[in-house]
């Protein structure tokens, strides 16, 4: 048996305590989470997280730090290997079509994320929003690609 975790990007944007999450479907239930998803076939980590954040917000987005490296095991068996980013936003394309699974994009505080906490999609939601309050941050750069 080969075990193959899944290499996967999130990003953080926050204005004024709000933070840009996507209300997406996930087996069918309505969830919450940062803009994120899988890194494709020849792409980096960067590349991921700014492609990402387009297409489930419709937003350009420029990387300003790391906030760390995540493993997590999903209820599906699967691990999960996330790096979270934060990001400033660039510009928006207004007219762009999102990922056929997100529902909305909305800002929440993060009281409000845990109010809802069973909506959140998985525990690393919170975990990167945690250290990214707690001022964890990494240059982007940490990540080398060769």
């Amino acid at each position: 048996m080969s075990w193959t975790p899944h290499a996967t990007v999130a990003v953080i944007i926050e204005q004024k305590g709000l933070f840009l999450m996507v209300e997406e479907i996930d087996n069918g239930q309505h969830v919450f989470n940062q803009p994120a998803g899988h890194v494709e076939e020849g792409e980096t980590f960067e590349q991921a997280a700014i492609r990402e954040t387009l297409e489930e917000t419709g937003l350009n987005v420029a990387l300003t730090d790391l906030v760390g490296l995540y493993t997590c095991e999903g209820s599906n068996g699967v691990t999960y290997h996330r790096l979270c980013y934060v990001a400033s936003i660039l510009s928006e394309e207004p007219n762009y079509q999102l990922d056929d699974d997100i529902v909305r994009t909305l800002w929440m505080s993060r009281e409000e994320l845990i109010a809802q906490f069973d909506q959140i999609r998985s525990p690393l939601v919170l975990a990167c929003i945690d250290d990214y309050l707690d001022n964890r941050r990494f240059p982007v750069n940490f990540v080398r690609n060769i």
